[in-house]
């Protein structure tokens, strides 16, 4: 990162997210630079500027790549803002976009602020959730209280940690050296592990028994039960969960407190995701599995072969490989039913998810339905003219007894174009002068014309109804946009 001796850099909101992301308190952060307490905290709240001498001590104090003071995290506060004001309500309001963007980067705090009001609005308006109620005064027992969605305030914390948890990689990477075994023997390895270590005896379970459950911990027999159902990589993670939630108290609760107030559910939510978070990096140790993937050219089913993994479990790991000096390619990874709801996306890149809708039907995520045996790969471009590399593929998970519906998702990864050259999936290809399809983040954001997919106008412009025309999109729309 190069600075300008001249230019005062201010990175307040990137500097403390460095800090709690080493877990450290101001006093310990303030020690290890050489400056006093008070000084990092005038820095924390863009009222000092980093000097270029601090930036150094920073990245040999800690082994940091100031790479960690980019712009990814500001980048996402951006295209939430960019989301929240594209809406009707503020049509008015001719807000600049520059004017979004400084927001975005001085007072992320006010932007998470003002996503949770838009949610809360947004939902009232719908009329979906008892947010409606809350809001009419109908309940006074919730005292007129809005309670954010708590996967939506879970997801929200995960970005924040730009899905990095070096507390939770350092407990797996023990534990593998602890019981130091291939992956093909982690699962007797880590029964072991639970049976000797906490007296949980692991028992694998036929179907008539455990027919719509998949794992169940029995504290009173002090058994873990697992679904006959599940594979072999997905009962060696359940295993490796139940790990999680017998060791790594003191770590959860260092993160969750990092994190401020929650409500219960919230708190008791992100403990599960820290849990599965753990899981995946017992399965796939940080330093062995990031060499495995540069060597292999980011092979999933290479990968996936090698450590005994999933196809899903695999991208959900290539997004977590942002530790400072030691990272992989910043991926984005979603994962959506064939109705097209979202039921995952982590991205330590700087892809513009959509909070507030699903996603493009042009991106060939969609479309692994219809080729279930096959990896798509596909160069997507945003409307802003950014372009990304993208492979997809459906996964079936877990077996489903006859006659339920087997379950099927679709997993896209991706990452932008310029770390496209380090997947083997691009081998052969001229990136650079390789067509991107244009898509949108969603419908209701999308101003491109003319497309035949589209489900409903984007908010910014104004719908033109004319009966003596039917075009090949169903919705017409101005050319300006609505101010």
């Amino acid at each position: 990162m190069a600075t300008d001796p001249g230019k005062k850099l201010f990175v307040g909101p990137r500097f403390r997210r460095i800090r709690q992301q080493l877990g450290l308190s101001q006093t310990q952060f303030a020690e290890g630079l050489g400056i006093s307490p008070s000084y990092v905290n005038l820095i924390e709240r863009n009222q000092r500027p980093v000097t270029a001498q601090i930036l150094l001590r920073l990245a040999e104090t800690y082994d940091l790549d100031l790479r960690d003071l980019a712009t990814a995290d500001e980048d996402r506060f951006f295209a939430e803002l960019n989301e929240v004001f594209s809406d009707p309500l503020f049509r008015q309001i001719d807000i600049p976009k520059q004017e979004l963007r400084d927001l975005a980067e001085l007072c992320p705090g006010v932007t998470h602020a003002l996503q949770r009001l838009y949610a809360a609005y947004a939902e009232a308006r719908r009329g979906e959730t008892l947010a409606a109620a809350q809001f009419a005064g109908r309940d006074e027992s919730m005292g007129g209280r809005f309670d954010a969605n708590p996967i939506e305030q879970v997801r929200d914390l995960i970005e924040a940690n730009r899905n990095y948890f070096p507390e939770l990689e350092q407990a797996a990477e023990t534990l593998r050296d602890e019981i130091n075994v291939p992956a093909q023997d982690l699962f007797a390895a880590l029964s072991t592990r639970l049976r000797e270590k906490h007296s949980i005896q692991t028992r694998i379970m036929p179907v008539d028994v455990m027919r719509e459950t998949l794992r169940r911990f029995d504290r009173h027999r002090r058994q873990l039960l697992i679904s006959e159902l599940v594979d072999g990589p997905g009962c060696a993670f359940q295993l490796a969960f139940q790990i999680a939630l017998s060791e790594c108290t003191p770590a959860f609760d260092t993160i969750i407190a990092r994190a401020g107030a929650l409500d219960d559910t919230s708190r008791h939510l992100y403990r599960i995701t820290l849990a599965n978070y753990f899981a995946g990096c017992a399965l796939m140790p940080y330093q062995p599995f990031l060499t495995a993937a540069e060597s292999l050219g980011y092979d999933i089913h290479v990968l996936a072969q090698r450590f005994n993994t999933g196809f899903e479990q695999v991208c959900h790991r290539l997004t977590t490989l942002q530790r400072p000096n030691a990272r992989g390619v910043p991926f984005f990874m979603l994962r959506v039913d064939n109705a097209g709801n979202v039921s995952k996306r982590f991205s330590s890149g700087t892809f513009p998810f959509s909070k507030f809708g699903g996603t493009c039907p042009l991106w060939n995520v969609h479309s692994t339905f219809d080729t279930p045996d096959r990896l798509l790969k596909q160069v997507i471009e945003l409307p802003d003219g950014s372009r990304y590399f993208s492979v997809a593929q459906m996964v079936r998970r877990p077996v489903a007894p006859h006659p339920l519906a087997q379950p099927r998702f679709a997993i896209g990864l991706g990452c932008e174009i310029r770390h496209a050259a380090r997947l083997v999936y691009a081998s052969g290809m001229d990136l650079d002068k390789s067509e991107g399809t244009p898509i949108g983040i969603n419908c209701r954001l999308c101003e491109r014309e003319n497309c035949a997919q589209r489900a409903e106008p984007p908010l910014t412009r104004t719908l033109i109804l004319d009966e003596n025309t039917r075009r090949v999109t169903s919705f017409a729309f101005s050319n300006a946009r609505e101010v």
